[in-house]
């Protein structure tokens, strides 16, 4: 069987009725949904309304040479069903907003939610719905002009730092009063002063692989 090197760690089982959201499959969320995916999870919905670009090819492993201009959720569906052919995925696409995400909340039975969109409307509005309707959440900071991957961190949206992205979501989570943990990965790298964002292949990489780390750890039990 394709898990038996997986089944050796854990219990897969745990893992395939489960369903996890992934909103943004760039340069992080990509890495996210690639190892979701080949985790066993076989209820994947996926949230972007963005094409390939050539620019994207430093560091999105979705894109190629050969699928330039074609839709990212097109390509993300296709790349999962070709490693797991049992997996249900639902693509959305669609440009996330704090109005329209209930609707994608309200129509499925979500057990985890991976926040790597660039949003920060979006990105506040998950945190309130995850508490609301306690679903779980792990969010990612900015990993733009950061070149150390292994300064990146799993830890509560509270004891970040330098991260203007994790600057803005603290100071929500304080002045709204949010209780309990807010989970997402982030960066104590300062990172190179830079106009215009920059990227690398392996930062935007190492977080997704972290986030979805997070996740399969979380449901089959291992982060208690």
């Amino acid at each position: 069987m394709w898990l038996d090197r997986l089944n050796l760690l854990i219990d897969t089982n745990k893992l395939h009725d489960k369903c996890v959201l992934i909103i943004g499959i760039g340069g992080v969320g990509g890495y996210a949904l690639e190892a979701i995916c080949r985790s066993g999870v076989n209820n994947i919905i996926i949230v972007d309304n963005d094409t390939i670009d050539v620019t994207n090819l430093n560091r999105q492993i979705i894109t190629n040479l050969n699928n330039i201009g074609n839709k990212k959720i097109d390509e993300a569906k296709k790349r999962i069903l070709s490693i797991n052919d049992k997996c249900n995925v639902t693509c959305h696409d669609l440009f996330l907003d704090e109005n329209n995400i209930y609707n994608i909340i309200d129509n499925h039975k979500i057990d985890y939610i991976i926040d790597a969109c660039d949003t920060i409307s979006v990105k506040k509005e998950l945190i309130r719905i995850s508490k609301k309707r306690n679903i779980k959440l792990i969010t990612s900071m900015g990993t733009a002009n950061k070149m150390h991957p292994e300064l990146l961190e799993i830890i509560d949206i509270r004891k970040t730092e330098y991260d203007p992205v994790a600057k803005i979501l603290r100071k929500m989570v304080k002045d709204e009063k949010i209780k309990g943990k807010v989970m997402c990965v982030s960066s104590k790298e300062q990172g190179i002063k830079n106009k215009k964002l920059g990227s690398n292949a392996f930062t935007p990489a190492t977080a997704g692989l972290l986030l979805a780390s997070y996740v399969i750890n979380d449901m089959v039990g291992n982060n208690e």
